[in-house]
């Protein structure tokens, strides 16, 4: 690895551990093995190079995601299988990666003051709708773009708040069980309108 990879690579550690605000310039380099002016070289600033690490590392998030549950073969069983399913693999993640979540928060309640981070987001959140639909929903976002993107929000919106409770009090975050069983209850209810 260049010294540009190395420094993704030690900003994206120290994100893990430290977080967004808590991580410095210095923290990056010696993770990197690296320089203080490589900072300076590759990314103009510490900023830009934590803006850049932190969106490689949801997109590897994502990947993952999207490797583990198309390896699953009970993907291609019923709605609600592949819901328990899809579900059960995005509560281990929480697990594996409550430090990338909670730096989501994090950033969330300071994005007023990041526009440049704001608009990386907003551009990382139409994808991940879409990508949520296709995941989901099997759907092909090219077929019904407005479709693709109503749902993505849905299941965006349970990501995101999955994630906060399991932040919060993980041992009383609901299971994909219990998603499967109130989405089954709200869509009794609306059918009987």
């Amino acid at each position: 690895m260049g010294n540009r990879e190395d420094l993704l690579a030690g900003a994206k550690r120290c994100l893990m551990e430290k977080g967004y605000s808590g991580t410095t310039a210095r923290d990056i380099a010696a993770a990197a093995g690296t320089s203080l002016a490589a900072i300076g070289y590759h990314f103009r600033s510490t900023k830009a190079l934590l803006d850049a690490a932190l969106i490689e590392a949801m997109e590897e998030w994502g990947k993952e995601i999207e490797r583990t549950l198309a390896a699953d073969a009970s993907l291609s069983g019923t709605p609600a299988q592949r819901f328990l399913t899809t579900w059960t693999r995005i509560t281990e993640s929480f697990v594996r990666l409550r430090p990338l979540w909670a730096i989501q928060f994090e950033l969330i309640a300071q994005m007023d003051r990041l526009p440049e981070l704001r608009e990386a987001f907003a551009t990382a959140n139409r994808q991940a709708r879409l990508g949520l639909a296709a995941m989901f929903e099997q759907l092909d976002p090219a077929a019904d773009e407005r479709k693709a993107m109503a749902l993505g929000s849905f299941y965006q919106a349970l990501l995101g708040g999955m994630a906060a409770q399991w932040l919060v009090d993980p041992d009383q975050a609901p299971s994909a069980d219990d998603l499967l069983e109130a989405l089954r209850t709200i869509g009794a209810g609306l059918r009987t309108e």
